[in-house]
């Protein structure tokens, strides 16, 4: 007798991170090159360029999405390539991009992608690449310029990153940046969006659509990321008993909550009666139950409580465990930086300086791992140097 076939099951790849990021003339910067961790936090001055330094991952998202737009539209986007290029830029003015890939934190690169861009003189002119390169693990599978782009020059107005009939090769590097996901929740746009227009921003990074989104995620996915989230909102906010979604007679979406009352049933609440500060721990930790790939956060802690602040890094690592999915956060909270599991590694500290802004691990910084070494948290040891060497001075303001 036969014995039936063995039925293979498919693995599934692990999911991809970034392990390291070059910059080259990138706004702020004029030379960057640091590791990163699944867990990042991003800290300095304000102004040193904590948003441009996140918004190098969302410019390749830009030219990678799968709806379209390419590097003409990224860079058309940002207002043109002369207010992307680094101020400090001198003779080799060259925008340049580079992120390595890799399955896990540690691990040697899966695969790596540079871009350089350039525009000759003339604002009129398009922008074009100075090159595209690809590797897979060891092995460089693109150079870009080739011999086609030689002969037909205004190929180099587009990358293979963008074309599906190009990119097969690497097509999973065009699929994760696709994929990276920026962040800013603000309350007032969930309780009213039709106040903003019917137009929503691409990705939705401010929550227009938020709860139009919870409501057509797939049942048993939706059902157990909010019962998560009520789990998470009865430990933080007072008197919360019940978190659900539902629609109203025009069939619009809502949040609902029931408040332990003196009513035998609670008290019932929607979004319009939260607070700023649980609208944003909502959108917070869905949006990290939902990623994937790669999130970009920029200060989380606002509107929060100091005491949830403090649990927020926590919070975020342990929802992070079953995603698998890196976070990226800037922040100026001491609060947030105060949580002791937070190691020097997973912190870059943004220095300005007439030559560009310097980007360094706060680990490699002899004084800040001193610190660490004998116990202080980074919001101790690391914080304290983003503080302007004039800040005492504002005390002395009588406006």
């Amino acid at each position: 007798m036969l014995k039936p076939a063995k039925v293979r099951k498919r693995t599934k790849k692990p999911r991809l991170m970034i392990s390291r990021v070059k910059l080259k003339n990138w706004r702020n910067f004029a030379d960057v090159d640091v590791p990163l961790t699944q867990r990042m936090f991003l800290i300095g001055p304000n102004a040193s360029g904590k948003s441009n330094f996140l918004d190098a991952f969302r410019f390749l998202r830009d030219i990678a999405k799968p709806e379209g737009g390419g590097l003409q539209k990224a860079v058309s986007d940002r207002s043109g390539l002369s207010k992307i290029r680094c101020l400090a830029a001198r003779r080799h003015s060259d925008v340049e991009i580079e992120v390595h890939l890799s399955r896990n934190e540690g691990q040697e690169p899966t695969w790596k992608y540079a871009i350089g861009i350039k525009q000759e003189r003339g604002g009129s002119n398009p922008v074009r690449l100075a090159y595209e390169r690809v590797w897979k693990e060891n092995e460089q599978i693109l150079d870009r310029p080739d011999n086609d782009d030689v002969k037909d020059t205004p190929r180099l107005g587009q990358t293979f990153l963008e074309q599906i009939n190009a990119n097969q090769d690497f097509r999973e590097i065009a699929s994760f940046l696709g994929s990276i996901r920026y962040m800013h929740l603000v309350p007032q746009l969930i309780r009213h969006p039709e106040v903003f227009g019917a137009r929503v921003v691409d990705e939705d990074p401010f929550g227009q659509r938020f709860l139009e989104n919870i409501q057509q995620t797939s049942g048993n996915v939706r059902d157990s990321r909010l019962r998560r989230i009520q789990d998470a909102l009865a430990c933080a906010v007072p008197q919360f008993e019940r978190l659900s979604i539902v629609r109203d007679e025009r069939g619009v979406a809502h949040l609902e909550t029931i408040y332990k009352h003196w009513r035998p049933k609670g008290a019932k609440q929607n979004e319009q009666q939260f607070s700023d500060g649980t609208l944003r721990l909502i959108g917070l930790l869905w949006s990290i139950m939902a990623n994937d790939s790669v999130l970009l956060l920029e200060e989380p802690e606002l509107s929060l409580h100091t005491g949830i602040i403090q649990k927020l890094a926590a919070l975020i690592w342990r929802t992070q465990q079953k995603r698998k999915g890196q976070v990226i956060i800037s922040t100026h909270s001491t609060e947030l930086l105060s949580d002791k599991g937070i190691g020097g590694e997973e912190t870059l500290l943004l220095t300005p300086d007439k030559e560009g802004t310097k980007v360094q691990q706060a680990s490699r910084i002899d004084a800040i791992r001193g610190m660490l070494e004998v116990g202080m948290s980074v919001g101790e040891a690391a914080l304290p140097i983003t503080e302007p060497p004039d800040m005492r001075q504002l005390s002395l303001f009588n406006g």
